[in-house]
């Protein structure tokens, strides 16, 4: 149910939002908040995923595993997909997930959930040399 209500529910209310938007303020400002959002998001975007990039390579070159920066980078990468597609809620996700103390809170919070289903036990790892 709650898949077909964030697939189905979501783009039902973007689309009245829009309409309704576009009856109040005009179609051609609804048009250009919507193209604005998308262009400043997509570099907002770019230039945090950037960084983030940066951060996972010095933690690689420490021999460490860059888990915080891979989290950031996902969901940096939902954020970008938020700001291009049309519509206000949308929008509004996606500028959450540009908010470093935004994603760090839901990889906490996602992170213990995954943790617990993908913990099958124990891990048993062989070098195998040649």
């Amino acid at each position: 149910m709650l898949r077909f209500l964030i697939f189905v529910g979501v783009p039902l209310a973007e689309m009245a939002i829009l309409v309704w938007s576009g009856s109040r303020i005009g179609v051609g400002p609804t048009l250009g908040v919507v193209f604005l959002t998308g262009v400043v998001g997509a570099s907002l975007v770019k230039r945090q995923g950037l960084a983030v990039w940066e951060s996972a390579r010095a933690r690689l070159a420490d021999g460490a595993i860059p888990s915080a920066e891979l989290a950031h980078g996902a969901m940096l990468l939902t954020a970008g997909a938020f700001l291009i597609a049309p519509g206000y809620l949308t929008d509004l996700v996606g500028v959450a997930l540009l908010i470093p103390r935004v994603r760090e809170g839901l990889r906490h919070r996602l992170g213990g959930r995954f943790a617990r289903r993908f913990d099958a036990g124990p891990t048993r790892v062989e070098v195998w040399r040649v």
